[in-house]
């Protein structure tokens, strides 16, 4: 990387960290630190809840997805405008009059202490799990393309949120993810416009999408209903609704930025704009990918994407039988290239016959890579069994170091950079807010001053930093690094949104019914999970949110029967 990329990356990130220590310097009580002043305007707190859900994990991973799949994968965001819409008209009204400062407090004045309890645990657990992959995930990506070690990766990325987080607390968070959110956006338009002019002289950009379209990567709707499918519109608005509306109506990390609004005006119209906002932001991030798959088409893609497992075959015994598949390789993307660009002419002269004779022979040249790419993985695994072969993750970074021009590299680094200290700092802010009210000041230290509970909570937060330190360092990659915090969610958020659909609409249920039921719903939930891991069942992921979330309602009423709730109405209180 050139020393102008380097002045561009760590320029733009140091001036986003003093910004927000800066800004923040004054935070000196708990209410302030964990809730913020209470002060933000409706697009400070889009952006910000839009940065904590696009974590690195996001412009690392979903390109790639696109590159292997199209744009398909936007599917899954069809639920989040309906959720938003269901938690502006019914959960914030709710947790603005109750003056809360985490969303599972209004679980004890509904059932009781135990049911808030439970709760906050299930979230501490999935979100630390996924506080770890969101620092893990870049990391592993940008150490072995920029050559630093992992360790030393992990630990840059994770200092940088701590210090930030613990200086200035929640408000730090959210006025950081506002310029980080910029920069993010910026970046990724900058990408797209780069690879669209680095197609060759005669491919415009209508070209481009034409061949696209013709390979099956613009197809965004899939109508059929197949439980195994992770990305079709069944899926996307059913589990994917359910899903939403757990993450961003009782994932404490998306509840506290919408907590810190003006006012409830404020903080509707900063979900709307979230809602409104972030399916076009995610068909960019995935019209990129497939910008870059077309790219590849003209330019000879690598033969493997992680470089890294590349250069364990060149120095093992297999190196010679890794230098004929790339030979073979190359004349490959010669005739795949050749197609493509008979593809192109047939199209501008809009030759039908042509045209599809042309698709069928670059179809035939991609699935000959395919094949080679496939040759290669095996031997991958063959030198280093506990290698992982799949490398849709590397194809962004991969292009961005290879072929933007200088500056612009540095740039998208501190995009990477940025959506993971975004969503992390996000993630450690709300898991220590969660301890500190939920578990540590509720149940472990009671009845100590506010300058006790402030210092207490900058020590959680370090501690959880510390915790998803470590996670990330004894980590592993899953097939897709989206796929896992999603895959990990989904564990959880079902049954967690099950308890507060009890608590906001089924009155009559108590505290003793809806704690049984979320343990068997959850207990139930991780079984379905492993039995499908295992291929006993086939059901995708984002059923999970469904499930979990029916089957607590359902056995809550079920176990408490006739009888009426004991819970005790929530009353309004003021922040202490």
């Amino acid at each position: 990387m050139s020393t102008i990329d380097w002045l561009v990356m760590t320029g733009t990130l140091a001036a986003i960290v003093t910004y927000g220590v800066l800004m923040t310097r004054k935070v000196d009580n708990v209410k302030s630190y964990l809730l913020g002043d209470k002060d933000l305007k409706w697009y400070t707190i889009g952006l910000s809840v839009m940065a904590t859900q696009a974590s690195a994990i996001t412009f690392l991973s979903t390109p790639g997805q696109a590159y292997n799949s199209g744009l398909g994968f936007a599917q899954f965001y069809f639920g989040l405008p309906i959720a938003m819409v269901i938690l502006c008209v019914f959960v914030l009204p709710i947790y603005y009059r109750l003056n809360v400062y985490t969303a599972y407090e209004y679980l004890e004045g509904r059932f009781d202490v135990r049911v808030r309890t439970l709760t906050a645990i299930l979230f501490l657990i999935q979100r630390g799990l996924a506080a770890g992959i969101t620092i893990y995930a870049p990391a592993i990506i940008l150490s072995s393309i920029l050559g630093w070690s992992l360790g030393l990766t992990i630990l840059l990325i994770g200092v940088v949120v701590i210090f930030y987080t613990v200086m200035g607390g929640t408000k730090a968070v959210s006025v950081t993810q506002k310029q980080q959110m910029i920069v993010i956006l910026c970046g990724m338009v900058a990408a797209g416009v780069v690879v669209v002019m680095k197609m060759p002289a005669d491919v415009s950009f209508g070209d481009a999408l034409n061949v696209a379209g013709k390979l099956g990567k613009l197809e965004v709707l899939d109508f059929k209903f197949d439980l195994n499918d992770r990305y079709n519109l069944w899926s996307a608005l059913l589990g994917g609704t359910f899903l939403f509306l757990s993450y961003f109506g009782t994932d404490q990390s998306q509840v506290q930025r919408y907590l810190s609004g003006k006012s409830l005006t404020e903080s509707r119209l900063g979900l709307l704009f979230n809602g409104i906002f972030k399916v076009p932001m995610q068909f960019l991030v995935l019209f990129v990918g497939i910008m870059v798959f077309v790219f590849f088409l003209f330019q000879a893609p690598p033969i493997h994407f992680n470089k890294a497992n590349l250069d364990k075959v060149r120095t093992s015994e297999y190196a010679t039988d890794l230098d004929a598949l790339e030979e073979e390789y190359a004349t490959i993307n010669i005739t795949a290239e050749s197609a493509s660009t008979a593809m192109v002419e047939a199209m501008q002269g809009d030759n039908e016959a042509s045209i599809l004779s042309a698709k069928t022979n670059l179809a035939a040249a991609l699935d000959a890579r395919n094949e080679i790419a496939a040759q290669v993985d095996e031997l991958i695994t063959t030198v280093d069994p506990d290698a992982i072969v799949e490398d849709r993750d590397y194809v962004f970074i991969t292009f961005i170091i290879n072929y933007l021009p200088i500056g612009l590299v540095g740039l998208l680094l501190a995009v990477i950079f940025s959506a993971a200290m975004s969503s992390t700092s996000s993630e450690l802010n709300a898991l220590a807010t969660t301890s500190m009210v939920d578990i540590y000041r509720r149940s472990v230290v009671k009845d100590k001053d506010d300058a006790h509970y402030f210092t207490a909570s900058k020590w959680l937060t370090i501690g959880w930093g510390c915790v998803a330190l470590t996670f990330a360092a004894f980590a592993n990659l899953f097939d897709n690094l989206i796929q896992a915090v999603n895959i990990i969610g989904s564990l959880f958020y079902g049954v967690i949104l099950g308890v507060f659909a009890v608590a906001f609409f089924v009155k009559h249920v108590g505290g003793r019914a809806v704690l049984i039921a979320a343990i068997i719903a959850e207990i139930f939930v991780a079984g379905t999970f492993i039995a499908t891991s295992l291929g006993y069942i086939d059901l995708a992921y984002l059923w999970l949110n469904l499930i979990g979330c029916m089957l607590t309602v359902g056995l809550a009423v079920l176990f408490q029967g006739g009888r009426s709730s004991t819970g005790e109405v929530v009353e309004e209180r003021p922040l202490d």
